[in-house]
């Protein structure tokens, strides 16, 4: 496995072609001045012994000395030793909907950027309890499966949008399925689904879903976000500027509104509890503190436990060219006096 120690450093590598541009800028402006100051037949007349094939040689020596001292500054690792650690928690399935419905801004900024930064408020909580995220609409994908990386799971989080499942709908019973299949039963752990919707427009056997997950003894709870009173979906432009609200084919204004009846079935049959979302309180929060008065169960996961430095490999030779840099001077040798008229740079 291989990884960087310091992966900020690698933000350097961007100065690298801001380098070679003003090089560029630098010697165009030189050229001009001396075409200026003097015919091009008096160019070897004035600087007999100035090499130009030996500038861009320093130039191409420094700037890959930049990038591999950067590289080597950033320590980039590898993993030499993978064994399984043992671990105790409980799993926990996060269930989130990222139908069209979940744009409305009733929940500010919006009931899906609400609902992720909730997601990873709770995932920077978490000690030892493997987490897993699926993402649904009109039909459920497994975005995250379950796992004690929490950095990884962060990333995965992030990337989630209301384009990450392009069928439309609302299909709470297939993610619940999608689920409970997904689940490690052989760890003997507590197991724990959080459903996060609207409830809006939801699509297959519920009953079913709910009934099948208990069977394996797992707990639901629902989150719900939106008003009951309804509010309209915004529609943007590719700039992200709104333009208006999404209508109807009779050109009426398309409401969307909570329908926590289904979610409060969907927690009472699941052995959990519903909390109702809005702007102020932080209701993982409150279920993180359910979780964590559950029974941590003990299981092992393989995890890399030792890393080996390898910056050296990038160390040496960016000082090696850093070196003969130095000693490469801008002055003609016959060499790169060849080199220039070949090149058709004198």
């Amino acid at each position: 496995m291989f990884r960087f120690a310091h992966p900020e450093y690698l933000h350097a590598l961007y100065a690298l072609p801001v380098i070679i541009i003003l090089f560029f800028l630098l010697f165009n402006k030189q050229k001009k001045n001396l075409k200026t100051f003097a015919n091009a037949s008096m160019h070897n007349v004035l600087l007999p012994m100035h090499s130009k094939v030996k500038s861009w040689i320093k130039l191409i020596l420094v700037t890959v000395s930049l990038l591999l001292l950067i590289v080597a500054a950033a320590n980039p690792q590898v993993g030499t030793k993978l064994e399984e650690v043992k671990q105790t928690g409980i799993d926990v399935f996060i269930l989130l909907d990222v139908s069209l419905s979940m744009s409305a801004e009733d929940i500010k900024p919006n009931r899906l950027e609400k609902a992720k930064y909730q997601i990873s408020n709770l995932i920077n909580k978490l000690r030892g309890d493997r987490i897993g995220l699926i993402i649904f609409s009109g039909d459920a994908y497994v975005q995250i499966p379950l796992t004690t990386d929490y950095s990884a799971a962060s990333l995965f989080l992030s990337a989630v949008d209301f384009k990450s499942v392009p069928q439309p709908g609302t299909a709470i019973a297939t993610a619940i399925n999608l689920a409970a299949k997904s689940f490690d039963y052989k760890a003997g752990t507590q197991k724990v689904i959080i459903v996060i919707t609207d409830g809006e427009d939801h699509e297959g056997n519920i009953t079913e879903a709910i009934n099948d997950a208990v069977a394996k003894d797992l707990k639901i709870f629902t989150i719900g976000l939106g008003s009951q009173d309804g509010v309209p979906l915004p529609v943007y432009n590719s700039q992200g500027q709104a333009i208006g609200f999404k209508k109807d084919r009779d050109g009426n204004t398309v409401l969307t509104k909570l329908n926590d009846s289904i979610l409060k079935e969907i927690a009472s049959k699941g052995n959990g509890k519903y909390y109702r979302g809005n702007n102020y309180e932080d209701y993982l929060d409150q279920i993180f503190k359910e979780l964590s008065s559950f029974e941590k169960t003990e299981f092992g996961t393989k995890k890399v436990t030792d890393y080996e430095d390898r910056f050296y490999y990038f160390l040496v030779p960016a000082i090696f060219l850093l070196i003969l840099d130095f000693f490469i001077s801008e002055t003609k040798s016959k060499l790169f006096s060849r080199l220039n008229r070949k090149l058709g740079l004198e």
